[in-house]
Formats: C-alpha cells, structure tokens, sequence
C-alpha cells in the first residue's frame, strides 16, 4: 500500500495539534492499515481529552473542597481568637467578673471541640473515599447499637432536654464501629432538627428486602427541593454551626457496607425521617 507523502505530513501535522490541545478528527472510513492507523490515533487522543477532562474536574472539585475546608476551619478559629483577646484585654484591665471569663473559656473549648470533630470526620471520610475500611459484619442487638451511638451525645441532649424514644427490637448485620458512626450522626441531626425539650424516635424493624433502623426528629421535616443537597459535602447542614459532612460521612459508611439511607421529609407537623437499610 503507498501512502502519499502529503498525507503523512497531514497527518504528523494533525498529531501535533492533538499534543497542542487542539480537537482534530481523524477518523478515516477507508479499509486498509493506513485508515486503521488513523482510526487507532483518534481513539488514542479521544481518550486522552477524556483523561484531561477527568483531571480538570478533579482539580476543580479539589479546589472547592479546600475551599470549604478552610472556611469551616475559619469560622470557628476566628471566634476563638476574638474570645481570647477580650479575655485578655479585660484580665489586664482586671475588669472580667468569674462568670464571663467561664464563659469566653466555654465558648473556645466548644470551638475547639467543633474543630477537632471536623478534622476527625474528614479522615474518616477520606479513608471511606479511598477504599481503606475493611467492614466487619456482625450480628448487632439494635439496643447495643444505640448505646453506643448516643454516649457522645448525652451532652447534647442533656442540654436541649430531649428525650429518646426507642421503638422495637432487631438484631442488625453491620460492622459495629462504623455503623455506630453513622446512627450517631443521624441522631445529633435530629437533634439540631428538634426543639429544646423535643423527642427523638429510633425505631426498629425488618422486610422482605431489608433490616432498618430509623431516627425520627420532632422538627418541622425538610423541604422536598433541600432533600438532594442533605448529602453533598459541606452543603447540606441547616443547622448555623453545622459543617455539611455528617450525613455524607453517614451515607459512605452505609454504602461502604452495601446499604444505604432512605429520606422521608415529613412535615405538616411531622418530623423528618432518616432510615439505616441493610439489604439481605
């Protein structure tokens, strides 16, 4: 088979446009190797414009969560430097009466406590996105699952005064640690969803399909239109000093153990729902 000279140089010229960033067809209809030939470096460059893209959305979405990093870290950070320089301006002045300096040391402790579960759910989350849990099923009593979900929230719940109301029984297949992550995490949103002095309901129960577990707040439910954004990262809090991550953090561990989360709104003077599936 001969190959005209202007055709190669066509073709070397395509190529460096390709390298230059530049979109170029070469498909080429014609039977024969030279045609295979074109065909093989268009799929080539079609598939690394797909791989430039695919970086450019990584580097895009890296960017953004930085970003929002670093303003979750911010906000806390900067109303813990003004605390502190008002309490050390007025402990110079020595014009700060016991119960306001508790108060500046309670307000930074809370800070710092906010700032240290952050970090800790970004490298939770962060070792869920990269593959690097191994979840061990084991059968659970719903009860033990519970207890060990509300101990980092009795605090919480002590001072908005809300009660837990638990409804039935079942034996759960989940791996103990990160499930009790997850429920955790659905209970103190139904926290921040409910009134001082509110209840929250976790109910208990098994299908055809599945074992659940649900977490009912007695809020006001969540607008159908907000529901998709409850799990985008850093997006879905509602909440003033939410940061957008638990829920996400919630739904990696469900997914990572071949389950998931199902929403039901509520409203109308009833709260929203948050249901933990485990498909059989």
């Amino acid at each position: 088979m001969w190959i005209k000279k202007s055709e190669v140089r066509e073709l070397s010229g395509n190529i460096r446009k390709i390298i230059d960033g530049q979109s170029v067809d070469l498909r080429d209809n014609r039977e024969g190797g030279w045609g295979i030939l074109k065909n093989d470096i268009h799929t080539l460059a079609y598939r690394k414009n797909e791989q430039v893209d695919i970086l450019q959305k990584e580097r895009n979405a890296m960017s953004d969560t930085l970003v929002n990093i670093s303003h979750q870290i911010k906000t806390p950070l900067t109303s813990m430097m003004i605390m502190a320089e008002l309490l050390e301006n007025a402990l110079t002045a020595g014009e700060t009466p016991a119960d306001k300096q508790t108060e500046f040391l309670s307000n930074i402790k809370a800070g710092l406590a906010r700032m240290e579960w952050f970090a800790y759910a970004l490298l939770k989350i962060a070792k869920l996105d990269a593959g690097a849990v191994e979840f061990k099923t084991e059968t659970i009593p719903s009860n033990e699952l519970i207890g060990l979900a509300l101990e980092p929230l009795q605090i919480l719940l002590d001072v908005k005064n809300q009660g837990i109301e638990i409804v039935n029984g079942a034996e759960l297949p989940c791996d103990r640690r990160w499930t009790s992550e997850a429920l955790t995490n659905l209970i103190k949103n139904a926290s921040e969803a409910s009134p001082d002095g509110g209840a929250i309901r976790i109910e208990c129960g098994s299908n055809p399909i599945c074992k659940w577990i649900s977490v009912t707040d007695s809020g006001n439910g969540i607008e159908k239109n907000k529901i998709y954004k409850l799990f985008k990262r850093f997006e879905g809090s509602n909440h003033e000093k939410g940061c957008g991550i638990g829920l996400p953090l919630a739904l990696a561990i469900m997914r990572g153990q071949n389950g998931d989360i199902e929403i039901d709104g509520g409203g109308n003077g009833q709260g929203a729902v948050f249901t933990l599936k485990f498909f059989k």
